[in-house]
């Protein structure tokens, strides 16, 4: 079929998620055909076909895509699966259909042929001076934002079953993510954030802290999860809220109350004075739990050493704070003393021998980092990492 005006119409589809130097190059040579129109997938079609959120939303597609100068017009696709462009390709009415190689198929070449469509396959050829470019090695290159979360004091209270016999607090502080990212199984809350990335696959959206941290907490605990564990509460309220943060528990899954602190001297004092010691990755079906033993007095003694632990983080009390943290730590390890894996006090000799005058293990044990205090201005032990607090830039 033929326009009766002159100049031809062309048309190419795809999804143009993470925008890049790739696409426009692309639809430059394509408009060499004729006027271009453009239909791209909707945010549907994409979780549908790739399992994965985009990350930019069919809105700020479209609007990109339109502002490109080779483009004459563009439209979301309302079909779906791998052939959603149909309807839009009846709408256009083109005269050429242009793909790129890898994105050609017969299913394609058949829709033009019943149509009376020209077919084209192009090459990917990177303009002059650029390099080639797809969405697949773009996406494989950027790091994930996402952060990690440590758990300073009262681990273990926000299950239901040590709260129950005594209320208390868990103090977390959420760290940004590093360029090598920590390993897993660690104690730095890597499965509640591995939810995080089906959701928000690059970083946390800019929302109200505390209902996303409700929202990961729903999503990684399904009703319909036959597991019989609820992840901890204070893992998607240390990853999704900024700066130090105490959450209090009492015999619930989620906390009855949550106070912040963002005051910067408060935050740089707890950065100058912690740091990150890698062990090794809790072993596969190791259990932390086998041989609790959680009685009335050991919860109530976590929940002091919490409260103890804020007190002197806000009064910036270097002995007190120490003193806190580590008797958090020995409240923990009473209750679930199987914590203590083999190879673990070896570790702890090695950061006392290098200064430290408290330490912890990160998360539910087992294996995983040391969250070590050091003095003030001492150099960290070898291997070990800073950490930086995330800030709320807002405030």
């Amino acid at each position: 079929m033929q326009n009766s005006d002159s100049r031809k119409k062309v048309f190419v589809s795809g999804c143009y998620d993470m925008l890049h130097s790739g696409h426009v190059a692309f639809f430059k040579e394509a408009s060499r055909f004729g006027d271009l129109y453009v239909g791209i997938g909707s945010d549907a079609t994409i979780r549908e076909l790739k399992n994965r959120k985009t990350v930019c939303s069919e809105k700020e597609r479209l609007y990109m895509v339109k502002s490109i100068r080779y483009v004459t017009d563009a439209y979301i696709n309302r079909g779906s699966g791998m052939m959603d462009f149909v309807d839009t390709l009846d709408r256009v009415r083109p005269d050429i259909f242009v793909v790129n190689s890898d994105g050609g198929s017969d299913a394609k070449r058949r829709l033009c042929a019943e149509r009376g469509i020209e077919y084209v396959e192009l090459q990917r050829v990177p303009d002059a001076g650029l390099e080639a470019r797809s969405t697949t090695s773009l996406r494989s290159t950027v790091q994930c934002a996402l952060p990690y979360r440590i758990d300073l004091a009262g681990t273990w209270i926000d299950q239901p079953y040590v709260s129950q016999y005594c209320p208390g607090w868990a103090i977390t502080v959420s760290i940004e993510a590093r360029e090598e990212p920590f390993m897993e199984r660690a104690g730095m809350s890597t499965s509640t954030r591995n939810a995080a990335r089906k959701i928000w696959p690059y970083q946390l959206p800019n929302y109200d802290e505390e209902m996303l941290a409700r929202l990961l907490f729903c999503f990684e605990n399904d009703p319909e999860d036959d597991r019989g564990h609820v992840s901890g509460a204070q893992d998607a309220i240390g990853i999704c809220m900024t700066g130090l943060v105490r959450h209090h528990y009492d015999n619930r899954y989620w906390p009855d109350r949550i106070e912040s602190c963002h005051d910067e001297a408060i935050l740089s004092w707890l950065e100058n004075r912690l740091c990150l010691l890698p062990m090794f990755p809790r072993t596969p079906g190791y259990s932390v739990v086998e041989g609790k033993d959680i009685t009335p007095e050991k919860v109530k003694a976590l929940a002091q050493a919490a409260d103890a632990c804020w007190e002197a983080i806000m009064a910036r009390d270097d002995d007190a704070f120490a003193k806190a943290y580590l008797a958090s730590f020995e409240a923990q390890t009473a209750m679930f003393p199987a914590m203590m894996a083999p190879g673990v006090a070896e570790f702890i000799d090695r950061a006392r021998a290098a200064g430290a005058v408290a330490w912890k293990m990160t998360g539910a044990g087992g294996g995983g980092h040391l969250a070590l205090v050091m003095p003030e201005g001492a150099p960290l032990p070898e291997g070990a990492l800073p950490i930086k607090i995330r800030r709320n830039d807002s405030l």
